[in-house]
C-alpha cells in the first residue's frame, strides 16, 4: 500500500463525505477508493469512517487522524513544489520595486549579471521611495531600506548601509559647524518624509546614544532632492551613504559630527509568501544576496 496515496484518498473521502464523490474527484474507481481506505484502516488497526447507506462520516479516531494528515500532506506538497521549482528555468516577467537612490546607485550595476545568467527573465523595475502595496500593485520583489521589515512580508537581508550627516562647505562657512549633537537644534536640518519621527535624529557616539529634535525649512520624500538641496547650501542632510557618498568623496559635501553617527539601515529584499515561490523570484533574490555579500564590488564604501 502507498501510504501517502492512501492518506490523499482518505482526505478526499472525508471532505466529500462519500466514496463515490471522492472517486470522481480523484479520477479513481470506487473499488480502488474502498480498497485504499480498508487497507489504511487495517494498517492503523482502527476504524476511520462510519459508513451508512446515505453518507460517510468520520469516527472520533478518523477526525483526529484527518487533522494531522491534512497538514502533513499539505506540507509534503509544499516541499515537492519547492524542490521542483529548483529544476525549472527562471522565466517570465519579474516586477521589482526599489527606492530611487538605491535603484540608481546600487541596483542598476548588478542587473546585467542577472540578465546574462537568466536571459529568459524580463525585468520590470519601478523606482519609488513610497511604501508600495506589493499585492495590490503586483510586485514580485521589493527592496526596502529599513531596520524593521513589515511582519506580513518575507525578508532576506542584502546588506547594511551607513547613514551620514553632511552639509556643503558653503553652508558650514555661513552657519558654523556643529561640534556636539545638541548644536543641530540650531541648524537648518533637511528632513526625509518617509521616516517616522523624522524630526528626531538619533545619534550614537562616544558617550552613547542621544536624540536631538531638529527643524528646517525643507521636508521631502526623496533622498536625491535632499542631497541636491544640501549641495546648494540649504542645510544639513541625513542620508544613506549610497545617496551622498560620491558627493562626500568629491568634497562637495562634508561629513558633520563624524564621531556621532545615525544607526545604519538594513537593505532587504522582501516578497509576499514562501509557498510555491516562482523560480524567477527565488533566482533574483538569491542573485541579490550574492551580489551584495561582503567582499563584493556592490558593497557600499
Amino acid at each position: 500500500m502507498d501510504t501517502i496515496e492512501a492518506m490523499r484518498v482518505f482526505i478526499a473521502v472525508a471532505e466529500h463525505s462519500g466514496f463515490s464523490a471522492a472517486a470522481d474527484a480523484m479520477d479513481l474507481s470506487s473499488v480502488s477508493v474502498t480498497r485504499q481506505i480498508v487497507a489504511l484502516e487495517k494498517r492503523l488497526n482502527t476504524r476511520l469512517l462510519n459508513r451508512t447507506t446515505r453518507r460517510v462520516s468520520l469516527t472520533s479516531a478518523g477526525a483526529a487522524y484527518y487533522q494531522r494528515v491534512v497538514q502533513l500532506v499539505a506540507e509534503l506538497d509544499d516541499i515537492e513544489a519547492e524542490v521542483s521549482s529548483h529544476t525549472l528555468v527562471p522565466a517570465g516577467l519579474l516586477r521589482v520595486n526599489a527606492p530611487v537612490g538605491f535603484g540608481v546607485e546600487c541596483l542598476g550595476a548588478v542587473l546585467a549579471g542577472y540578465n546574462a545568467l537568466y536571459p529568459q527573465v524580463k525585468l520590470d523595475l519601478s523606482l519609488s521611495d513610497r511604501m508600495v502595496d506589493m499585492v495590490e500593485e503586483g510586485f514580485d520583489v521589493s527592496i526596502r531600506i529599513t531596520n524593521q521589515p513589515a511582519p506580513n512580508l518575507i525578508a532576506r537581508k542584502l546588506t547594511d548601509s551607513r547613514v551620514l550627516l553632511c552639509a556643503s562647505p558653503e553652508y558650514l562657512a555661513r552657519a558654523g559647524t556643529p561640534l556636539i549633537p545638541a548644536d543641530l537644534a540650531g541648524h537648518e536640518c533637511l528632513a526625509y518624509s518617509y521616516v517616522l519621527g523624522g524630526e528626531n535624529w538619533s545619534l550614537h557616539g562616544p558617550s552613547g546614544k542621544v536624540i536631538v529634535r531638529v527643524d528646517g525649512a525643507l521636508r521631502a520624500n526623496n533622498g536625491y532632492l535632499l542631497r541636491e538641496a544640501a549641495l546648494a547650501g540649504m542645510g544639513i542632510v541625513r542620508e544613506p551613504e549610497f545617496v551622498v557618498g560620491e558627493a562626500l568623496a568629491e568634497g562637495r559635501l562634508v561629513q558633520v559630527l563624524p564621531d556621532w553617527s545615525p544607526p545604519p539601515v538594513g537593505v532587504y529584499a522582501v516578497y509576499t509568501s514562501r509557498n510555491h515561490l516562482a523560480p524567477k523570484v527565488r533566482s533574483f533574490i538569491d542573485w541579490l544576496v550574492n551580489a551584495f555579500a561582503p567582499g563584493t564590488s556592490a558593497v557600499f564604501r
